[in-house]
């Protein structure tokens, strides 16, 4: 059955995939979706993390066969080489990417038998070097040069179609803000708390921690609508979200709490 390509900003090619135990009728079915879906796509290749099965399974097209690549190992590499690549992770993008040449791997086939495999056809060696990538959550970018990223990112950022709808998520988000106006509050609070622990006289201003919860029912509505915007993001961006008004939250407490104390 074919199935729906992960492309370009979704963040679920970074998942960091897993051997396969178990070589079953679930296995058999996860190899055909990829074979169906790189037919549909006319693919030469497809790592099973692009269309989100977290497998360490790749496949590659070779002439009519399609070669199945189950808990790949790279065991050896020699030479070096600049391959320009593209990817289906990154519609419409080339990168030229420093690649070995030949390549030493040991993987298994769909009943589970291991084998070995030396590579030296450089277009296949890149392939596959391609694909592993994937297997350990990155993609070619992480390859490159940092100008070579920035500028391919930039190129992504302007070009990039989000076929789920809503916005592309940004790089800074303004709900920033609010984190860094808390943070800065915490901190005042902080030193007058050491001032205080000290002897010195009471300098917390009463206003400080009441100013640290309404900035953080700010950043909680913000990022509600952050969130509804660029839908591709939330599912990501929940946990962070309560994770930093728990945080700064409860030290605001904690250290109001200490200067109640004297």
């Amino acid at each position: 059955m074919v199935q729906e390509l992960v492309v370009y900003p979704d963040q679920r090619v970074h998942i960091a995939c897993t051997d396969v135990r178990k070589f079953d009728e679930k296995l058999s079915d996860v190899l055909e979706n990829m074979i169906d879906t790189m037919k549909e796509h006319s693919l030469e290749a497809l790592s099973a993390i692009q269309i989100a099965y977290p497998y360490n399974i790749i496949i590659i097209k070779d002439g009519e066969t399609y070669k199945e690549y189950i808990n790949p190992r790279l065991i050896g590499s020699s030479g070096k080489m600049e391959v320009e690549e593209t990817t289906a992770y990154y519609p419409n993008l080339k990168v030229t990417v420093p690649r070995y040449k030949t390549l030493k791997l040991i993987y298994q086939d769909r009943e589970g038998n291991t084998l070995h495999t030396d590579i030296e056809d450089e277009k296949l060696s890149s392939t596959m070097q391609r694909k592993l990538d994937y297997l350990y959550g990155g993609t070619f970018l992480d390859k490159v040069d940092k100008k070579t990223k920035e500028d391919a990112e930039a190129s992504l950022s302007k070009n990039v179609e989000f076929t789920g709808g809503g916005d592309v998520c940004p790089t800074f988000s303004k709900k920033d803000y609010f984190v860094s106006f808390t943070d800065k509050l915490l901190i005042v609070m902080g030193l007058a708390t050491i001032a205080n622990i000290a002897n010195y006289k009471n300098s917390l201003p009463n206003y400080l921690f009441p100013a640290v919860i309404l900035l953080m029912i700010g950043f909680f509505f913000y990022a509600e609508y952050e969130a509804k915007k660029y839908r591709q993001c939330s599912s990501c961006q929940i946990g962070n979200n309560i994770g930093v008004i728990v945080k700064r939250t409860v030290l605001g407490a904690v250290l109001w709490g200490v200067n109640l104390l004297f």
